[in-house]
């Protein structure tokens, strides 16, 4: 008879996850209040644009207070050719991008020598080098990091760079991946096209980066929080709803009016679509983190999803003190939740060009 009991037992073999290590954001030297930006907006604007006096009660309804710019308010007076942006871009995107990096790096207690793999998402300007490679040397990565950069994925692209970053961490323990945001969308202001969406990016956009530091591991050496499986959800047939024009003088801002009622009438079902692919579903999310696109985009996700008007407290006080800053305000966002002591099962979560919501499940231990 077979004697089972001599048979070896097979190993165990812990399953790697990977941690939030650390968290970092970083914000460039120019503040502007909204009530000066509409006043200069008016300045600048309100000769050309006839319609102006109809959309400047935005500037107040928008739930934004003050943003950051990474050039003086006299650098935007006059309009500038494409070359010029992408100077101004080089010249202040790589500062943004080592301030927030080292942030990071310092709330994670990690060398910039640790780091294997660099995820860089931005989608307002144009290097090559790539924003990691212009700050190399004064960030000190070692000469064989991978580096990964992209570009087109706009707001969404906190969320999705994030959860590519977890997923390259993922492939093999041990691993130090650091995700950098940057977006200078004050760059992409225009006074020669003159459409609604270009009044509406004044009204709502200003200047950021954001860094995250992950770490992959056996679960014993997780850390507070640990990230999912990320998740997207293209919808087909809008491509026009969000994004960027190119032409001769450089980026125009896609900003279509139908995107609060669109996402009260569609997110719901990306966001049960995307969890249900991670395993989990609404009634296990204790706290969604949205990326705050615009108050009414953020009292379409409430209404949608069920909350509380007023709950998404933390996109709210982000928006305010901050403004669209695109990829990296979803990030700002968690860093205030975190901070918060929120734990439990979060969803963090935004929109943007494809017409695509990105998805990226956080699990928090109480602190």
């Amino acid at each position: 008879m077979l004697q089972l009991t001599n048979l070896p037992m097979p190993a165990v073999v812990d399953k790697t996850v990977v941690s939030l290590a650390g968290l970092g954001t970083a914000l460039p030297p120019h503040q502007l209040s909204q009530s000066m930006a509409k006043t200069y907006a008016k300045a600048l604007l309100g000769p050309r644009y006839t319609h102006f006096d109809r959309l400047a009660p935005a500037f107040e309804n928008a739930g934004v207070d003050t943003r950051y710019l990474v050039q003086p308010v006299s650098w935007y007076e006059r309009d500038h050719s494409w070359s010029e942006r992408g100077s101004a871009y080089l010249e202040t995107a790589p500062d943004l991008f080592i301030h927030a990096a080292r942030s990071a790096l310092a709330d994670a207690g990690v060398a910039a020598e640790d780091v294997d793999v660099i995820v860089t998402v931005s989608s307002t300007g144009i290097a090559t080098p790539s924003l990691e490679a212009q700050a190399f040397k004064a960030m000190g990565f070692r000469n064989d990091v991978q580096r990964v950069p992209v570009f087109g994925l706009g707001c969404a692209g906190g969320v999705s760079g994030l959860s590519l970053a977890a997923r390259l961490a993922s492939t093999r323990p041990g691993q130090t991946v650091l995700m950098v945001a940057v977006e200078t969308c004050s760059l992409s202001f225009r006074t020669d096209r003159l459409q609604k969406a270009d009044i509406i990016a004044t009204v709502l956009f200003g200047d950021g980066a954001a860094a995250a530091v992950l770490q992959s591991g056996p679960a014993v050496t997780a850390g507070r929080v640990t990230l999912g499986e990320g998740q997207e959800y293209l919808w087909p047939d809008t491509l026009a709803i969000m994004g960027w024009d190119v032409d001769d003088n450089g980026l125009g801002v896609v900003f279509d009016r139908s995107i609060p009622g669109f996402v009260e009438s569609h997110f719901r079902e990306a966001v049960e679509a995307m969890l249900d692919r991670a395993d989990l579903t609404l009634g296990d999310v204790d706290r969604l983190v949205c990326h705050p696109g615009g108050a009414k985009v953020l009292e379409a996700i409430e209404a949608t999803m069920g909350l509380a008007a007023g709950s998404l407290d933390a996109e709210r006080d982000t928006l305010r003190a901050q403004g669209n800053m695109s990829a990296p305000t979803a990030l700002f966002v968690l860093d205030k939740v975190l901070k918060s002591g929120q734990s439990g099962q979060l969803a963090l979560c935004a929109l943007g060009p494809g017409f695509t919501a990105s998805m990226l499940p956080l699990t928090v231990a109480p602190s």
